[in-house]
């Protein structure tokens, strides 16, 4: 049995001693053998699920996902520590270190008017940072491991901040038309590499009508999600009162629950008449 004092409650320190020890010869022949590459899925899911939990507004759950997430950073530093590269008070330092810099407002005297400014420079001290001394660079620097909607917005905040966008939502309502209209062009022709690059410009100028209304394209794209999930699951268990399975159904009849689904669940009217 390990070395590990089990007690009611355990702080940060118990945390990392708890790692650790699971990751040791005498620990957990799962734990010792991950490496970053075994395990980096792991920390996205995590933050996902975390980002879940604030969606429901339930702390204990979110406390719980956050314990998760925490436990990702702790096992990834742990394998460095293992390495001889850099420990958790490493970890600590540098995030200490950078906090202060990009906080000249609080820790130094530049005056700043608003949260507004205050992004404004974090953004300009992390670009000096990384010598990134282009716009385009400042983009390149957007990690291409981000959902693609999330980097879609990022890259289109950077383009607005020095003047390249719309004057307003219209136009990128049109360029939403533009892109749809040149997408059935490439259907009308059966050409495969148009129509997947013309469905890319739809989803990006789709984020781009999104953000002009401060909305984010990831959350509404999960939040249609739940949406038709809600609707399909009330679309089958219909279909079972009526004793009756989909596999068995024409698209008529689905269709029919599924409309019946909008009414009921949302206080939507179908859109088809199936009388």
């Amino acid at each position: 049995m390990i070395d590990f004092v089990l007690k009611d409650r355990y702080n940060i320190a118990d945390f990392v001693l708890l790692i650790d020890l699971l990751r040791s010869e005498s620990g957990c022949p799962w734990d010792r053998v991950q490496t970053h590459e075994s395990i980096g899925q792991n920390m996205l899911e995590e933050a996902y699920e975390a980002v879940e939990a604030i969606d429901e507004g339930d702390p204990l759950h979110l406390c719980e996902e956050l314990g998760d997430l925490l436990m990702q950073v702790i096992f990834h530093t742990s394998i460095e520590k293992d390495a001889g590269r850099f420990d958790i008070d490493d970890v600590s330092d540098m995030a200490c270190k950078k906090l202060i810099e990009r906080h000249p407002h609080i820790f130094s005297d530049v005056k700043v008017s608003g949260a507004d400014e205050v992004l404004f420079n974090w953004d300009r001290i992390k670009q000096k940072k990384r010598g990134q001394d282009t716009h385009a660079s400042a983009m390149d620097g957007i990690s291409s491991a981000l959902p693609a909607l999330i980097r879609a917005e990022k890259i289109q905040k950077k383009a607005a901040s020095v003047g390249f966008d719309w004057p307003d939502v219209s136009g990128a309502l049109l360029k939403l038309d533009e892109e749809v209209a040149e997408l059935k062009e490439g259907i009308s022709a059966d050409d495969l590499d148009n129509i997947a690059e013309e469905l890319g410009d739809i989803m990006f100028a789709t984020v781009n009508v999104a953000r002009f209304y401060k909305l984010h394209a990831e959350s509404l794209l999960s939040a249609a999600c739940n949406k038709f999930l809600n609707r399909f699951r009330y679309l089958e268990e219909g279909a079972q009162s009526r004793g009756l399975r989909l596999e068995d159904m024409s698209l008529a009849e689905m269709e029919e629950i599924y409309q019946e689904a909008r009414h009921e669940l949302e206080g939507k009217e179908p859109e088809f008449n199936f009388a």
